[in-house]
């Protein structure tokens, strides 16, 4: 079967041998394929067939994925133009079921089959259907989601082949630099095995979505379109380096602004997804902001790089460690922390458990201290007891689906999911399914936001609560004292 993989000649014994030795790796249970060419051997390419060189390669690998999903339409909220101004919810018709559509793009990872692709592609479906280059098709039951990590945007899916599928290589996104040609391939618009070629525009692109996510996007003005999402942005030497995730646009078309999650962040959110199920975050408790000139001048600090802490959250990694409110954090495991995005990234990728390095400027003088660095599980428990004993709720985040019926932004709010009978809550009208909007006028974006926000709260004061009742579509203010 490799006789006709990469372009239809007969292989020369050296590269049969070298592709048995990749199968007989990718045999053993790896997780994906973490194939890389050896920089310092790489030959040079020949930029006249460069492009199509990558295209025939490659194009075996990526697939094309339709998504429908069936939604209903809540019949009309109440008419609460306040907390509709507030929350800038569009007013919603008559209650319909519709289904919609959806097209994307993913890679080929293994021969096992799995695929790698953006999670919004395949969040919310109630069917899949993947087609690959080849014509074949796989849906229903021969279709399996892996897993999917909301704060990358990305997902596996499974399909189940009788034989080996033909897979991409990836390469070192750390090693692409600004400048370099690289090529796009997908289905925009529904235009399968679409090829548009471009540079890396930039790198380290953050809080381009989600300023809570954890992004170091690649910029690129190789063309993407809505079909794209998921597909492969490769180098001239056919390695995939990005997935392309997002465009800025006014016009919703190609801009010339594409933005691709770097092959490195996901093939390790992709290893853990099949290897888990999920994804494992490292976490010390420590909410931080950048530093202004005047603030760092305020500190004795000649530069803004390194970030202030602003809260340390209680029983905490950070706070066994002996950080506080008002340190700032200028390395983390002996790299300089440049801003608060650096941090959040460095932490999330280091090893749970590990003990890690941090350094800190407190009193007008670097401190070395040692941070054992936690689950983000860990962090979940901490606010969920702290709203447990403060309010007498449990919450959760609010799905895809949930925000797109009440025309809410992706991350607003929580989803109660118990009301302690005996708490805070238990006697007004707040009940499970409830949403959380919102606090004293205050937007509410996720269990966190919610947290810090009843934890400044003093005892007994009284809070007003901004409720969405999910089974009448009606908007509620609850007025609550805070334990």
């Amino acid at each position: 079967m490799f006789g006709t993989y990469f372009d239809g000649r007969r292989l020369t014994v050296p590269i049969v041998v070298f592709m048995l030795m990749l199968a007989v790796f990718f045999a053993f249970p790896h997780g994906v394929s973490l194939a890389r060419a050896e920089e310092a051997k790489k030959a040079p390419v020949d930029l006249i067939t460069a492009i199509g060189d990558v295209a025939r390669r490659t194009i075996p690998a990526v697939v094309h994925i339709e998504v429908r999903e069936r939604q209903e339409i809540p019949t009309s909220l109440s008419d609460d133009s306040a907390s509709r101004r507030f929350l800038q919810i569009p007013k919603k018709q008559k209650k319909v079921e519709r289904e919609l559509v959806g097209l994307g793009t993913g890679m080929i990872m293994d021969p096992k089959g799995h695929i790698l692709t953006n999670g919004h592609v395949v969040e919310g479906a109630s069917k899949i259907r993947v087609t690959l280059a080849n014509g074949t098709v796989y849906s229903d039951s021969a279709v399996e989601t892996v897993g999917t990590d909301v704060k990358t945007d990305l997902a596996v899916i499974s399909v189940k082949a009788d034989k080996p599928l033909p897979f991409v290589t990836f390469g070192d996104s750390d090693k692409a630099d600004v400048g370099e040609w690289v090529v796009a391939i997908g289905h925009p618009r529904g235009l399968n095995q679409s090829v548009t070629q471009g540079i890396i525009s930039a790198k380290h692109r953050r809080e381009i979505t989600d300023p809570s996510s954890y992004e170091d996007f690649l910029q690129t003005d190789a063309a993407i379109n809505p079909g794209n999402s998921g597909g492969p942005l490769l180098n001239l030497y056919g390695e995939v380096i990005g997935i392309n995730a997002i465009i800025a646009s006014t016009s919703g078309g190609f801009e010339g602004i594409g933005f691709a999650i770097p092959s490195n962040m996901a093939v390790r959110i992709a290893r853990e997804l099949i290897d888990h199920g999920r994804v494992v975050r490292g976490w010390i408790g420590v909410s931080v902001e950048d530093l202004s000139p005047e603030m760092a001048k305020s500190l004795g600090l000649n530069t803004t790089e390194g970030v202030l802490v602003a809260e340390v959250a209680q029983g905490g990694p950070a706070e066994r460690a002996g950080i506080a409110g008002g340190d700032v954090v200028t390395a983390f495991q002996g790299k300089d922390v440049t801003d608060s995005s650096t941090l959040r990234n460095d932490v999330a990728t280091a090893p749970v458990g590990v003990d890690a390095g941090i350094t800190i400027w407190r009193s007008g003088a670097a401190q070395e201290l040692t941070v054992k660095v936690g689950d983000q599980e860990e962090e979940s428990r901490i606010l969920e007891a702290s709203l447990q004993e403060r309010l007498g709720i449990s919450v959760r985040r609010v799905t895809a689906n949930e925000a797109s019926k009440y025309g809410l932004e992706y991350d607003r709010g929580v989803v109660v999911t118990r009301v302690d009978p005996k708490g805070p809550l238990g006697r007004t009208r707040v009940k499970a399914g409830n949403m959380i909007l919102g606090v004293d006028d205050q937007a509410i974006d996720g269990m966190e936001d919610l947290a810090a926000t009843i934890g400044a709260a003093r005892h007994l004061q009284r809070v007003r609560l901004l409720i969405l009742d999910q089974k009448k579509a009606q908007f509620a203010y609850v007025t609550v004292r805070v334990r």
